[in-house]
């Protein structure tokens, strides 16, 4: 049981640590592209994430699983909400007329 909880968080860290480092390294000007484009991502995230949750035996094991399921939430939620605000400036402001 300690073994496969010490397997699960060294995963868990190392994931975050990669995410962080990809992450970092965009410039600014592909960040929104990519964000809209990494939300079918954080799908397959979340539905991953459900599943191990689902399937989890221990208490441990479900606590982890309900953390990444909110974390990838965010992550599409603010990957929508990104996206949205991207195609607003894109969006022509309607004249007025006197």
């Amino acid at each position: 049981m300690i073994e496969e909880l010490v397997v699960l968080l060294v995963i868990f860290v190392l994931a975050l640590f990669v995410g962080f480092e990809v992450i970092t390294k965009v410039p600014p000007t592909l960040h929104t592209p990519l964000m809209s484009g990494s939300n079918a991502i954080s799908g397959i995230a979340i539905i991953g994430a459900l599943i191990v949750t689902g399937r989890s035996d221990s208490t441990i094991g479900a606590i982890i699983g309900f953390i990444a399921v909110v974390m990838a939430m965010i992550n599409v939620v603010g990957g929508f909400m990104v996206t949205g605000r991207m195609l607003s400036m894109f969006k022509r402001k309607p004249e007025e007329s006197d």
